[in-house]
């Protein structure tokens, strides 16, 4: 006597909801993403602090990045300056302050903090020249970043 099983069940997989579910990963994915700024044209491995301090406005900072070129047969060996995505010369600095300047309101303008990010195999002549340009028009908020605390406290 042979039994067959009776399955009035439906097989199908309800998907009803499922175009809801992905508009609303779609939905959380195009919030909660923060578009890259720039593209590092230059390598940047920050160097280790033994102090650090966390900026409070970073709608304030403003980056620059100097370290060796990425592209070495384009741009050359030796060290360069990135702002925004474009190499740039020690003397095209203040431009640079000035635009990112202007961006700010009349009373956040003089709170701007140029943030260094100094690949740790630069050499110090070029900061030196970019911290004396920033003097020139009067940014005289510099931070230099590091990737993390130093563990030889």
């Amino acid at each position: 006597m042979a039994f067959k099983k009776k399955s009035k069940a439906s097989q199908d997989i309800p998907t009803s909801a499922l175009p809801d579910i992905i508009f609303m990963l779609l939905f959380f994915f195009m919030v909660t993403t923060v578009m890259r700024e720039s593209d590092l044209l230059v390598k940047n491995s920050l160097p280790n602090a033994s102090q650090l301090t966390k900026l409070e406005k970073k709608s304030l900072v403003s980056t620059i990045y100097i370290g060796a070129p990425k592209d070495t047969r384009r741009y050359g060996t030796e060290p360069r300056i990135q702002v925004n995505d474009v190499l740039v010369e020690p003397d095209q600095i203040p431009l640079f302050v000035m635009q990112e300047k202007d961006k700010l309101s009349e009373t956040e303008r003089d709170k701007i903090t140029m943030s260094l990010k100094v690949d740790r195999e630069a050499k110090m002549g070029i900061v030196n020249d970019v911290t004396q340009k920033l003097r020139e028009v009067n940014a005289l908020k510099v931070n230099y970043s590091a990737s993390g605390k130093d563990r030889r406290d």
